[in-house]
């Protein structure tokens, strides 16, 4: 592994830093990196913007999106970022319009030390954050609605030509849940919002019977923007869109990360395992350098609820959901227990 000091070294002195040779998948994952790591590298090795292109071969997905996390992780803390604006959050649920019941803070957050506690609301359990000191909600809804930006502008792959609407996402900005699905749909690309259309009735519905509600938690997909015909994501896309989600948890900081189905599950734990073999444990999604793992709790997608329903996959799921609102510290609604 490459010191951070010789890093450090090679940006002003480039035959400093050792590197071994760049294969395919290194190369297109070299695509991904934020400048100006991915001009170094690339100086480095003599690459040019046209050979990184041309390597846009098939690979093996897993392979790509394992090394693109490995070295996204690595040059992650040396990123260079500007310092966050200090006007308010536009809104309290980052992807929906203001409302008059909705607030920028969840009742149910922990005061920061030294702070006084909101009073309680009568609404139920609420679902945010535990408080950290890197992000406030305000921060954290201005690095989540600077994503959706430059997702609306993304055209790095062929998704940005053929999509209606870019889909970065929705909810609260420092939710202490955070559900991953694999792609937008053809409702999700309509209206821009995440599970919107059958499985999103579902997934409404297993929020809700969990005891909260769907502005209390965090909604997106790996991909930003539909796949024609529903078809799997293809590795390009998926190396093109992560950098986004990865953002994404990092302003959010949830709890807990529900990968939503197989898709989901295998990109963020970068595993061929299958969501069988996934689902009912708890899973560490490693973030960057210098950052606490996550846990995730990998379950069957709602789309292949509405396909494949039966008893024991429903009771699968809500085993799952257990499991996590168990590791909150959340209350498991009674009428939901058994």
């Amino acid at each position: 592994m490459v010191s951070p000091v010789a890093i450090g070294k090679a940006c002003a002195e480039p035959a400093a830093l050792p590197l071994p040779p760049v294969d395919d998948v290194q190369v297109l994952t070299l695509r991904t990196l934020r400048s100006p790591w991915r001009e170094t590298i690339c100086r480095l090795h003599g690459l040019s913007a046209v050979s990184i292109i041309s390597c846009m071969a098939d690979v093996d997905v897993n392979k790509v999106v394992r090394q693109h996390l490995e070295m996204e992780g690595f040059f992650a803390g040396f990123t260079i970022r500007g310092k966050a604006a200090s006007a308010p959050m536009a809104g309290p649920a980052v992807g929906q319009s203001p409302t008059a019941n909705s607030s920028p803070e969840s009742p149910s957050r922990p005061a920061p030390s030294g702070a006084p506690t909101p009073p309680a609301h009568d609404a139920g359990p609420r679902v945010a954050a535990a408080p950290g000191p890197a992000h406030s909600v305000e921060e954290a809804g201005r690095e989540l609605a600077a994503v959706a930006a430059e997702v609306g502008q993304c055209r790095q792959c062929e998704l940005g030509s053929t999509r209606k609407n870019p889909v970065p996402g929705e909810g609260h900005p420092r939710a202490r849940i955070m559900f991953v699905g694999e792609a937008p749909g053809a409702d999700e690309d309509t209206q821009g919002r995440p599970f919107v259309g059958r499985a999103g009735q579902l997934l409404d519905k297993i929020i809700a019977a969990c005891g909260l509600k769907r502005e209390e938690v965090f909604i997106g997909n790996i991909l930003k923007c539909r796949p024609p015909e529903n078809r799997d994501p293809r590795p390009e896309e998926i190396i093109h869109c992560l950098p986004y989600l990865q953002r994404q948890i990092e302003a959010i900081q949830p709890d807990i990360l529900v990968a939503l189905g197989g898709h989901a599950a295998k990109t963020l734990l970068n595993t061929v395992r299958p969501i069988g073999q996934l689902r009912g444990q708890f899973h560490e999604y490693h973030t960057g350098l210098g950052r606490p793992p996550v846990k995730l709790m990998a379950t069957f997608h709602p789309a292949y609820l509405l396909r494949n329903y039966s008893e024991q996959n429903r009771r699968y799921v809500w085993e799952d959901m257990k499991k996590v609102l168990t590791e909150l510290g959340l209350p498991i609604p009674e009428r939901n227990k058994g």
